[in-house]
């Protein structure tokens, strides 16, 4: 158990499930749980969607890894990101340095699916055809998913304990 990294981090797609998995990942392993996207809300007091509008997707993306580090000072918590977290080589360092990162893999159908009523994700509100777009962010992203994974953990049709499960049982090895 000594071994065991800081921090667990997870990433993935919008949709994911990275939020909600990950509040009760922090349960089961009796930890603090922080979602990064909540973090950047909380210190700007706007939502999301209007710092992309003010600031555009880079100032987002500025906001986004300063949190970043600012929560891996934080040990042993369990950390939630925003899908797009990965592009920024600045950020897959981070993430890689001492943290235990686990990538919520998830097919594009229970994307879309998970995705469908929510009016929070800027890259999809400015969209025609959410399918494409979340395959366009997921084909560009996927690399960078894999580069920072420990472990892949593939979401699609799975309930939240048997994910839950999985993480527990890689992080705990």
């Amino acid at each position: 158990m000594d071994n065991q990294p800081t921090n667990v981090v997870l990433v993935g797609p919008m949709g994911s499930g990275k939020t909600s998995v990950g509040r009760r990942l922090a349960c089961v392993l009796k930890r603090d749980f922080f979602d990064s996207d909540f973090e950047i809300i909380a210190r700007t007091g706007v939502a999301i969607d209007h710092i992309f509008d003010v600031e555009g997707e880079e100032g987002f993306r500025q906001r986004e890894t300063q949190v970043l580090k600012d929560l891996c000072e934080i040990p042993n918590i369990v950390i939630a990101t925003g899908g797009g977290i990965v592009v920024k080589e600045e950020n897959r360092a981070l993430l890689k340095r001492d943290s235990f990162v686990v990538y919520l893999s998830s097919s594009i159908a229970q994307l879309v699916k998970r995705t469908a009523n929510s009016k929070s994700r800027p890259l999809l509100e400015q969209s025609s055809n959410r399918e494409q777009t979340i395959r366009d962010l997921v084909n560009a992203r996927e690399d960078f998913y894999q580069e920072v994974a420990d472990v892949v953990i593939e979401t699609t049709g799975k309930k939240l304990y048997a994910i839950i499960n999985e993480i527990k049982k890689a992080v705990l090895k």
